[in-house]
């Protein structure tokens, strides 16, 4: 994993690319789309979009009711406790000693869950709060239709075309990670998550507040995600980062935390399916571009993260490269 300075304090708050998804159909506006989204991740494996298409009362709608099950009762949530990475759905914590040590400390709750097909995976979710659910699974359906559609454009983007990867993603996993990061009594000795990339193709991130940041693969300085009314968050992960044979890199990120006030994110990872393998598209492979990448399935990443703490040590996307 490309590494950086984990000083909590040193950010920098300078642009990131915020791009305008309205008019993704029209053909003389979606060649300038593609240019934008081509560069986008090019430069960052990161950008912002608006005009997506969700409506706001879905995007609050979802965000709250997930406030609403970390408000919940500790034997409510308790329900779905567990350490074992590959249940369907598991809540847990990552709150350590923030005073133990040099390095920042982990400071967060979350649940995890699938979310597509929504029909396989609802029966599985929490019941409570009592319209869980119901918001939930509004969210999920929208989001997942945005991914196909900025998948598509990345593609395009690649030259591979716009329904390249659509079938197998459209059948393949979404799981959704709801992180909820409290109060913390020592914010600049802790981090909510320490650097790491998504094993994903595509994430996409939906907060309340600020706390994101990325890293600038350039200069190695942390750049602040600033929080924009309804603004989604697309960040390339390691399996698009395989399939594009390096050329998009999948970006390193962290989040912070803070003295006051309670933040919550929902996070929302698009791969193929659980033992669909992802690699290096064949026709970004010559003389003088080898194949750089393992192929790799979800499955594969869960099996790996069983067995290494995140941030840690070899990360998945440098196991699966062929020369790192």
């Amino acid at each position: 994993m490309r590494k950086s300075n984990e000083s909590v304090s040193e950010c920098s708050e300078d642009h990131v690319p915020l791009i305008n998804l309205d008019g993704m159909c029209n053909p003389m506006r979606r060649p300038i789309l593609v240019e934008q989204i081509a560069n986008a991740c090019l430069r960052f494996g990161f950008f912002q979009v608006i005009n997506h298409g969700i409506s706001q009362q879905i995007l609050d709608g979802a965000l709250s009711v997930a406030s609403d099950f970390f408000n919940l009762p500790t034997r409510e949530k308790a329900k779905f406790l567990s350490p074992d990475i590959h249940r369907p759905v598991r809540y847990s914590t990552s709150f350590k000693d923030v005073c133990a040590g040099d390095q920042a400390q982990s400071w967060r709750a979350f649940l995890k869950h699938y979310a597509h097909p929504l029909q396989d995976w609802i029966g599985l979710w929490p019941q409570n709060p009592p319209l869980y659910r119901e918001k939930i699974g509004e969210y999920v359906v929208e989001i997942q239709k945005l991914a196909l559609k900025i998948m598509g454009v990345i593609t395009e983007s690649l030259g591979l075309g716009p329904t390249y990867l659509t079938p197998k993603l459209d059948q393949g996993m979404q799981v959704m990670t709801i992180n909820c990061y409290p109060p913390c009594p020592q914010p600049r000795l802790s981090l909510g998550i320490p650097q790491h990339s998504d094993y994903s193709c595509l994430t996409i991130l939906h907060q309340d507040s600020p706390g994101l940041q990325i890293l600038d693969s350039v200069d190695g300085s942390w750049r602040a995600v600033p929080v924009i009314h309804t603004a989604l968050q697309v960040n390339v992960g390691d399996h698009l980062e395989v399939l594009s044979n390096g050329r998009y890199k999948s970006v390193v990120h962290r989040v912070t935390v803070r003295g006051e006030g309670t933040r919550i994110s929902m996070a929302s990872l698009h791969s193929l399916g659980m033992d669909v393998k992802m690699e290096v598209a064949r026709e970004l492979v010559n003389e003088e571009n080898q194949e750089n990448y393992r192929r790799s399935s979800f499955r594969d990443f869960l099996n790996f993260a069983s067995k290494n703490e995140l941030g840690e040590g070899t990360s998945f996307l440098d196991s699966l490269k062929i020369n790192p």
